[in-house]
């Protein structure tokens, strides 16, 4: 007996991609950053926002030219941390992109789900350097300073603008952060608690606090002569990833509600799978056990097998202890089908968005199904030789591929690992 119309062969109803919005180290859009993607070009560079000359590392993955008054009047930015912006700025181009109406459907239907790994820490920063420096000592802090700082507000205020009116929150898992946004909204569709959800995360971590805090435990490059080579995943020289920040934002429908209402579909968001490593509080399981479990069980999920696997954007953050596991647990999971295997690290390109990263790979993986073309690895000259296992890691340039089945993972601090699966529609 063949499944409903919209719904997989488990009876769940079909989550699909009918929207997709960035604003990105790459590009304030979905167009730019994804040109500049297929073009290979790092968006690292001095940091210009603050001085930064005494820290360690000196450079970073900014947004550059982005305008809030673009998307928002003066005062209502202004109420913002810079991370709601950004994530506001892209919930508002998937919307467009998605064709949906503001006030239209049912709002006790229309779901936000939106990340942040630490929310609006510029904020934060602000208040207590103000409070610091006060010669008064009498504690006077923005009434705003809770609402713009909060991890959870960026839904809230995405949900405010459309009226948004079913579940609304935010996830919390550093890098793994907006990859569970995804997972999470998928199964809203699935259990037909929502026809439509915006999904995704934020991020702005590149001022004194961020810079200085992951600084300080060396996790970052600190190649300051050479910025725009300093993310080379898989190297031998990798030394730490470069801090990066934006947001992305994509629509997750039900595929019988965009069908019904003429959508354009990019892909199907088809399984997820998440697991922790129970192992340290930063490092990662160094046989990366749960993170080929976490790949398994997004498979699974999918319906999918290996060889059905044409294409991973890995997490691959070009630290020394983190591409390893990752690799390696790709190479046993996939060991019979890696020769119709496409990996890529596109960190090399945009920085590490924490938080963010997770949406912005899954938007890179659905573009990459849509239109057929793998963005490379840069940056990577010489491939450690204990990583250099037979897959291919998309080294330099674009490839023209059709892919009907991709994937893309993101891990964070804490042991928290989290796959997702897209499909060809």
């Amino acid at each position: 007996m063949n499944p409903p119309n919209g719904t997989n062969e488990r009876g769940l109803e079909r989550a699909v991609i009918t929207g997709l919005g960035m604003v990105s180290p790459m590009g304030n859009d979905v167009s730019g950053s994804w040109a500049a993607l297929l073009g290979g070009v790092s968006a690292a560079a001095p940091v210009t926002r603050f001085d930064c000359s005494q820290f360690k590392t000196r450079f970073a993955c900014e947004v550059k030219g982005f305008d809030p008054v673009a998307y928002f009047d003066p005062k209502e930015a202004k109420g913002m941390d810079l991370y709601t912006q950004y994530a506001a700025a892209a919930a508002a181009q998937a919307f467009g992109d998605a064709w949906l109406e503001a006030g239209s459907g049912d709002p006790f239907r229309q779901a936000v789900i939106f990340a942040s790994g630490i929310g609006g820490i510029a904020t934060l920063q602000e208040e207590l350097f103000k409070f610091a420096t006060s010669s008064s000592g009498v504690p006077r802090f923005s009434p705003f300073m809770v609402p713009k700082m909060i991890s959870n507000i960026a839904a809230g205020v995405i949900a405010l603008k459309y009226g948004f009116r079913g579940p609304n929150y935010g996830t919390v898992s550093a890098c793994a952060s907006s990859s569970h946004a995804l997972i999470d909204a998928l199964n809203l569709i699935r259990l037909r608690k929502a026809d439509v959800v915006i999904a995704g995360g934020s991020e702005a971590p590149i001022n004194v606090t961020g810079l200085g805090g992951f600084g300080a435990m060396r996790a970052l490059s600190t190649r300051n002569d050479d910025p725009v080579t300093a993310s080379r995943p898989f190297d031998k020289d990798r030394d730490g990833f470069v801090l990066g920040e934006g947001a992305a934002a994509l629509i997750v429908e039900s595929q019988s509600h965009a069908k019904a209402r003429g959508a354009r579909i990019y892909a199907e968001l088809a399984g997820g799978g998440m697991t922790a490593d129970a192992f340290h509080s930063t490092l990662p399981h160094p046989e990366g056990i749960a993170v080929e479990k976490a790949m398994a069980f997004a498979m699974e999920d999918a319906g999918a097998n290996p060889e059905d696997i044409g294409y991973i954007n890995l997490h691959a953050t070009s630290t020394p202890a983190g591409d390893g596991p990752e690799i390696m647990a790709v190479g046993r999971l996939f060991k019979n089908s890696l020769k119709s295997l496409h990996v890529s690290g596109t960190k090399s390109m945009t920085g590490h968005l924490l938080g963010g990263v997770g949406a912005l790979e899954a938007a890179i993986t659905v573009l990459s199904i849509h239109e057929g073309v793998i963005p490379p690895t840069i940056n990577t000259v010489n491939i450690d030789p204990e990583l250099n296992i037979g897959i291919d890691l998309t080294l330099g340039n674009a490839v023209n591929k059709k892919i009907d089945v991709a994937m893309t993972n993101n891990f964070g601090f804490g042991g928290q690992n989290a796959s997702l699966v897209f499909r060809r529609v």
